[in-house]
Order: structure tokens, then sequence, then C-alpha cells
């Protein structure tokens, strides 16, 4: 089956339910130098609550975004409230202790409460269920991992149970199931804590570019056009850190993306939330349309820059679709990037133990609607002086050697290889050859480069090396970015900067 063929089956252009159906209004460019108490680089549901918290404790708070605020990671989602993080516990307890695991599970579960508290207290319209939240399996390899599970949850006193059957339409061999989580549709609840936090005085900047922190003698950020923005401490909010000596965080992350499906189905959706434990994973929840109920199909996951011609991943994610319920229609499609530390445990607090004014919240792994909520408390805690039980669990300097240095060895081993591989690549294919909507690696001046011809004929022309630390990107078919395969830098066909952490655009070329 051709490209073409599948693409014709989907919409043309990826674009979050989410984001569909919610309106945001504008808000202008940083165009001078600022001063404030506080200021939170990234507006995604870190960053926004951060904010709120911070502004509602007095500070004075400026937000500034590269690119228009709830866009990135969390306007990508697929908004489980959830302290159910897969097959986690029985994990976490044998890497870090039963007293760190049931930190980490409180941690979730007061970010969720905090989440239904605000909703029911403010009268939020924004879709909040009451939802159980189950892994499932049907491979034989899994089900003592389940039972483990539930060995874990019972150490810790997590409502949960195991179970063998779910209300899905297919039968199942085993479920570990968490009770009385919740799901939401999260930039309508996310569009009230921008209100509130714009009515206190707090300040959003959309389109500024953090490219460096000063934090001696002064401390500010300083955006793309040399614009200071000076305050008393600065959080990084950005998905991924963009100042590459602060803490290295680039060797301490790796990037994953996952692709989601937004359909209208045959049969009716159940309550539920639902993610199984082998591969290729599967994810499954509704979502509230127009009176009726969309299935959002989650999955395909894979490593930044590698794997297959991504529109495969959303043609597997529409076969399941049909298997399990039936599809009428498909009207969105979009896909995430996730951050996973070295541990698999968030990167929360002080950037480096050296800077006692510059913090970070990064590696949520997919499960960023508590880890966003409880960072931005965590945040607010350190800046306010409040003491906070989690500081010591999610701090950014610690360092568990098991399993954390083989991953760094692992990771590190990985970029290399793409970095040396990319640049010994023998293309043949020039620009010249492209039909309308194809993106390719191509060879311009007997060189390596990036080319897209859109549907008026215009060629888009890229150098492929990545701005980051140099390995060469590769094409993204499914969402039309080139994507780096070491850290998970993205760019636009015209080589702009969509995710970091990358600052500087793709070099643009033009044919002699």
């Amino acid at each position: 089956m051709s490209l073409d063929d599948l693409e014709k089956r989907f919409p043309q252009f990826p674009e979050p339910y989410w984001r569909a159906s919610t309106t945001f209004k504008d808000f202008p460019k940083c165009t001078s130098d600022e001063k404030t108490d506080v200021c939170i680089v990234g507006a995604g549901i870190t960053g926004i609550t951060c904010g709120y918290l911070l502004q509602n404790d007095g500070f004075k708070v400026t937000i500034i975004d590269a690119g228009k605020i709830l866009n990135g990671t969390t306007g990508h989602t697929t908004a489980k409230i959830t302290a159910q993080h897969n097959l986690f516990y029985d994990e976490l307890i044998g890497n870090f202790g039963e007293e760190k695991a049931k930190l980490y599970y409180q941690a979730n579960a007061d970010a969720l409460n905090f989440i239904k508290d605000l909703v029911l207290r403010e009268n939020i319209d924004c879709d909040l269920r009451k939802q159980d939240a189950y892994v499932y399996t049907n491979s034989d390899d899994y089900v003592e991992k389940l039972k483990n599970e539930m060995k874990a949850y019972e150490k810790l006193g997590i409502n949960g149970e195991l179970v063998d059957n779910t209300p899905l339409p297919f039968s199942v061999k085993a479920a570990v199931v968490m009770k009385d989580q919740a799901q939401f549709h999260p930039l309508k609840y996310l569009s009230y804590l921008v209100d509130d936090f714009v009515s206190k005085g707090g300040k959003i900047y959309e389109n500024t570019t953090a490219i460096d922190i000063e934090d001696d003698n002064e401390t500010y950020v300083l955006t793309r056009e040399k614009h200071k923005i000076y305050c008393s401490n600065i959080v990084v909010a950005s998905h991924f850190p963009f100042k590459d000596t602060l803490g290295f965080y680039f060797a301490r992350l790796h990037a994953y993306r996952s692709y989601v499906l937004a359909v209208k189905t045959e049969k009716d959706i159940p309550d539920g939330m639902y993610i199984n434990a082998e591969e290729p994973a599967r994810s499954i929840r509704f979502a509230d349309y127009k009176g009726t109920r969309l299935a959002l199909i989650g999955g395909e996951n894979h490593q930044t820059g590698q794997g297959i011609c991504t529109m495969k991943h959303y043609e597997a994610l529409e076969q399941f679709a049909k298997d399990t319920f039936g599809v009428n229609e498909i009207l969105y499609r979009w896909s995430a990037q996730d951050l996973t530390s070295l541990d698999r445990m968030p990167y929360i607090g002080k950037i480096t133990e050296k800077h006692d004014r510059v913090f970070v919240a990064t590696g949520y792994r997919k499960w960023g609607m508590t880890t966003s909520t409880f960072a931005a408390h965590l945040i607010n805690d350190i800046i306010t002086g409040r003491e906070n039980p989690y500081v010591e669990l999610f701090s950014p300097s610690r360092f568990n050697v098991d399993p954390s240095l083989k991953t760094l060895i692992t990771t590190n081993a990985d970029v290399a290889k793409h970095l040396i591989s990319g640049k010994l690549e023998f293309v043949i294919k020039t620009p010249e050859e492209l039909e309308n909507g194809e993106g390719s690696v191509v060879r311009v001046n007997g060189k390596r480069a990036g080319a897209y011809k859109d549907d008026n004929g215009e060629l888009h022309i890229v150098d492929t090396t990545c701005t980051h630390l140099g390995c060469e990107t590769e094409w993204n078919s499914g969402e039309s970015t080139w994507d780096c395969p070491c850290h998970g830098s993205r760019y636009s066909i015209d080589g702009d900067v969509i995710e970091g952490p990358t600052k500087k655009p793709l070099k643009k070329i033009t044919l002699d």
C-alpha cells in the first residue's frame, strides 16, 4: 500500500482533538527587557500550573514560550490523570525501596486530588470523569508481572485489584486495576488556570525563545532577540532543558514518540482507561464529543527519528481500532514526544546542586498530567520556602548506579551510532525527483540535505545536520518534520525549531 493511500484515510495534517476544540487568545511577543519575581520558560501544563500557584502566593510571574501556549506535549497528550503508570510500582520497590515507591505514588495521588478539588471548587467545565485505570495483558509472559504489580499495590496501600476480565470488548489473560482515577479535557482545564493567572497580573509572552540563562551576579533569561528577563528565580519547564551546560540533560534523557487516533466507532466505548503491558503499546480511553464518545487509540512508541515510516504507526492504530470497536471515521490524528530519565524517575528541582535559583521539571515519561501537577507544587514549595516531602526523591542531582549507569552507557552509545551512520549515508535521490507532498533525504551539490516538495511544487530544502550536537536528522512523513535520532530535536519543513533541546534552526539551502 502506497504512502498516498495511507494519507487519504487520515486527516491530512496532524491536529490533536484538544487543540481543535479549544480557543485561546493570542499573547504578545516579548520586545524589551523585563523585571519579574519568577520567569517560567515553557507554557505547558507544568509552566502554567506553576505560574498559577506562584501568582496566587503573591509572586510576580512571567511565562514565556517559544511558540503558542499549550501547543507542545500538553496539547498532544491522552490526558489520563492517574497514578497508574503502566507496570511501575514493583520496579520502583526493587530499584528505590518501598518507602520511596510509596512517596512516588503519594505525589501522583496528591496531584490527582488537587485537579479534582480545583475543578469541583471552581466549577471548571473540562469533561472531568472519574475512571478506573487498567493495565491488561494477553501475553503469558506478562501475567506473572501483573501479579507482582498487584503485590506492590498491596504493600503500598494502593486501592487496586487483579482481575481476569475488563469492560473492553475482547478477553484478556489478566489486568491490574487502580480504582478512582480520572480523565479530562486538559486544555479546557488549563484555560481556567491561564485566565486566573492573567487576571491576577501574570504575564505571558508567546513566540519568545529562551536561549540562555544567567545565574551569577544577576539572574535573568536571555531571549533570541537579546532581551533580558531579570528575576529572582527561573523555572525551566520547556520539556527538554534548553541550556546544555546546566546539568547536561541531553545525555540524561532520551526522547520517544507515540501516536494517537481520535475515532468515531461502530461499537460503544466503555468506561475506564486502558493500556496493555506488552509491546506494541495500545492505549484506550474515550473523550466527550458533541454528545457522544470518541475513542482515543494510542501507542506505537519508538525513539524519535528512528523506526519505520511514521504513517505506518497510524495505520497500525487504525487496524487495532477496526478490530476492537469498528471504525466509522477518523476525525483527528496526532503524536507526542515524551522524555525518559536514566532511572525512569522524573527530574524535578534545582537544575544542578550549585544553582539555587534555577529549577527544572522534565522526564515525565508518558504520564505528564499528574507528574506536571506535583512538579509545579514541588517547585512552588521550594521557592516559597515550604517543606515538601518529595524534594529528595525527584532531585535532578540524584544518581542511582543501577539502573542509571547502564542506561547512560546504552543511551549514549546509541547517540554515537546515529551520529556516525548519518554522516556515512550515501544518498542518490535529488530534490527534483520528489512528488508533491513528499519529503526525503536528498543529495544537493554533492552533500546530504533534506527536501520537501509542497502541494504547489515548491521545494523546501535544508541542511539535515542538527544544530544541537551535529547528528543527522531524518524525515518524519507522518508529521512532515525533520527529527533528530540523537536527542529528539525536531524541525519544520523550513528548518524552524519545533522541539528542543536545540535552539537554532536548520540552515536553508538554495539550488544553484
